[in-house]
């Protein structure tokens, strides 16, 4: 029997701290990983005074990437590549473990990205999850601190420093104060940095989603996902004193504590500090995509990049979970009155909420506003920032008649001021009635029409749709009524036969 297996491409990431496999699958704007796993080696262990790789840290690579290779041709990955970065480039002992390496497997690219590259695969994950990213990339590994800046017009100005935790660490032989002098000066002689001075910093690397797992539990935040997790200046400042200065085992209590990652937690503080510091952001974002995800973009889905990631998300969301294709973009030109002062972000987001308005159509009716809640709140990458999160799942399962008071909504309703909370009411209830209307069949809709006559809101029916007038469609109105603070009416087109 044949069967049509998605493409699938694989990547190794072989740092300083650990060693990674991510399998993606198909090819897409939003890179889908199907299998993901990391292992810690520590190569870069010792590399200061030795000038070599961790002996202990080599020897256990070559069984963790044995399986990594067995895996990855199990799953017929294709591309598939092994990506060395600080550790390996930098050991006396880097080329004779690479020999090894390739003589193991034969088969596989094996390449040592200089800190230029690796710096600028770094970016490029940046961008694919963060559309529109502009500003400083900051990325921690265990060996080296990559800097690189981003505008519009693409990738500049990339600089490579030692100042990866562990190498960090052994430099500083542990004293914080020396590590804080060491990231003083190299972050001091790279000469462009002023020219990011008050624009955004993107942290990447496990050091740095560290810190901010370890700030979202001492926050008590309502939404356990580093993507896009957001601090302001003086918020970053004070969770890199908390962390310098907070007892480790404090830090262990913590809900969901990295704890292979407590010993990097103070001197990735330290380096952050001392960025914070010379940059002086406007505010600082931590992302989850980096070099892997930068490597897909450019070896497997280049075309890509420049598409929407929530656009194609919920677009394909729709296709797999939805009844029409064609009903979103009725949707949108049917809800436009009600929204004609809205930015263009919150365009955009209406839009997304057209395309992602029917995928709970196939879930049990007594779960459907909560499960659309969750599925949207909790969506793995695509681009959505936390307030677009929240947002969108309102306003979701809102059209799936939730209960404003209901419990699963305490992330929206922190996340979200009013305003914001009363928008994506009025969107779930106009979507809510406009299925009401139309039984989710774009022909119906069309011929229907929500307008504003003076103050009242107007629902008006044409001649072909007259018999879909009813009392749920009258209810929907009124609601919808009651949410704006309006009065409503029903304008209902005899059947002229």
């Amino acid at each position: 029997m044949q069967t049509d297996t998605p493409r699938r491409s694989a990547v190794v990431d072989l740092g300083s701290n650990s060693v990674r496999l991510v399998v993606f699958e198909g090819v897409s704007r939003n890179p889908v990983p199907i299998f993901n796993e990391k292992a810690v080696l520590r190569l870069g262990r010792g590399l200061t005074a030795t000038g070599r790789l961790n002996e202990e840290g080599v020897s256990m690579a070559m069984e963790v990437l044995d399986r990594f290779h067995a895996i990855a041709r199990a799953m017929n990955a294709e591309p598939f590549e092994i990506l060395a970065t600080a550790a390996v480039r930098d050991a006396a002992n880097g080329p004779d473990f690479v020999a090894a390496l390739r003589a193991n497997m034969p088969d596989v690219p094996i390449r040592i990205l200089s800190g230029e590259e690796e710096a600028d695969h770094s970016a490029i994950g940046v961008m694919c999850g963060i559309p529109g990213a502009s500003g400083l990339v900051a990325d921690v590994g265990g060996g080296s601190l990559e800097l690189i800046r981003i505008t519009s017009d693409g990738r500049h100005d990339a600089n490579t420093l030692p100042l990866g935790v562990i190498r960090l660490s052994d430099r500083a032989k542990g004293d914080l104060n020396t590590a804080k002098a060491l990231a003083d000066a190299d972050i001091g002689a790279v000469s462009w940095l002023p020219t990011v001075k008050g624009g955004t910093l993107y942290l990447v690397g496990g050091a740095f989603r560290a810190l901010a797992r370890l700030h979202i539990a001492r926050m008590n935040y309502p939404l356990n996902i580093v993507h896009y997790y957001t601090l302001g200046l003086e918020e970053a400042r004070e969770m890199t004193g908390w962390l310098l200065h907070a007892p480790r085992r404090s830090l262990e209590r913590l809900p969901g504590a990295p704890k292979k990652r407590l010993d990097d937690i103070p001197f990735a503080a330290t380096v952050l500090r001392r960025l914070l510091r010379k940059v002086q952001p406007d505010r600082v974002v931590f992302c989850v995509d980096g070099l892997r995800e930068g490597w897909y973009m450019l070896n497997v889905a280049p075309d890509c990049l420049t598409q929407d990631p929530m656009t194609v998300v919920a677009q394909d969301m729709c296709a797999r979970l939805g009844r029409s294709i064609k009903l979103p973009d009725v949707l949108m030109r049917w809800t436009n009155a009600l929204f004609a002062d809205e930015t263009q972000r919150q365009t955009h987001l209406r839009r997304i909420a057209c395309w992602l308005s029917d995928v709970g159509s196939h879930d049990h009716p007594e779960y459907r506003a909560e499960q659309t809640y969750w599925r949207i709140l909790r969506l793995q990458g695509v681009g959505f920032d936390h307030e677009a999160r929240a947002w969108l799942s309102l306003a979701l399962a809102v059209r799936y008649a939730a209960d404003l008071d209901a419990e699963f909504l305490s992330t929206s309703r922190t996340l979200l001021d009013e305003k914001q909370w009363k928008k994506a009411v009025v969107l779930g209830l106009a979507l809510r009635l406009a299925y009401s209307v139309s039984g989710g069949t774009a022909a119906l809709l069309e011929g229907t029409a929500l307008t504003w006559d003076r103050k009242d809101l107007m629902l008006s029916l044409g001649a072909a749709c007259v018999a879909v007038r009813g009392e749920s469609v009258g209810r929907g109105l009124n609601r919808l009524g009651q949410a704006l603070d309006v009065s409503v009416r029903l304008d209902a087109e005899p059947d002229k036969k």
